[in-house]
C-alpha cells in the first residue's frame, strides 16, 4: 500500500527525473566523439544522439580498392556510433544512478 501523499511525491520525482533525462538529451546532442580506421585515414564524427555529423576521407586513399575505402568508412561509423552510445549509457547511468543498467532480460527503455 502506498502512504497518503507517497503517490504525489513519485509523480513529482518522476517529474523532475524526466525534466533531468530531457536536458541530458539536449546536452548530448551538443557532444561529439569520434571513430576513424585505417590509421586515421577515414574519419567520423557522431554526436551524443548516434546522429553521423561529419565523414571525412583521406584523399590518398581514394585510389584504393573502393572495398577497402567502404569497408573503413563502416568501420569508422560503427565505431563512432558505439562510442557515442557509451557516452550516453555514461550520462543516464549519472542522471539515474544506474538504475538503468539494471533492468531485466537488457529491457532497453526508448530514447535512453
Amino acid at each position: 500500500m502506498i502512504p497518503k501523499g507517497g503517490l504525489n511525491n513519485l509523480m513529482k520525482s518522476f517529474s523532475k527525473v524526466q525534466e533531468e533525462m530531457a536536458r541530458v538529451q539536449n546536452e548530448l546532442a551538443g557532444l561529439t566523439v569520434e571513430g576513424s580506421a585505417g590509421g586515421g585515414m577515414v574519419k567520423v564524427v557522431s554526436n551524443g544522439k548516434q546522429e553521423i555529423l561529419s565523414i571525412k576521407i583521406d584523399p590518398e586513399i581514394l585510389s584504393d580498392d573502393v572495398e577497402m575505402v567502404e569497408d573503413m568508412i563502416v568501420a569508422a561509423v560503427n565505431q563512432a556510433l558505439t562510442r557515442s552510445q557509451e557516452l550516453s549509457q555514461e550520462k543516464m547511468a549519472g542522471l539515474t544512478g544506474g538504475m538503468m543498467a539494471n533492468l531485466p532480460g537488457g529491457l532497453k527503455i526508448p530514447g535512453l
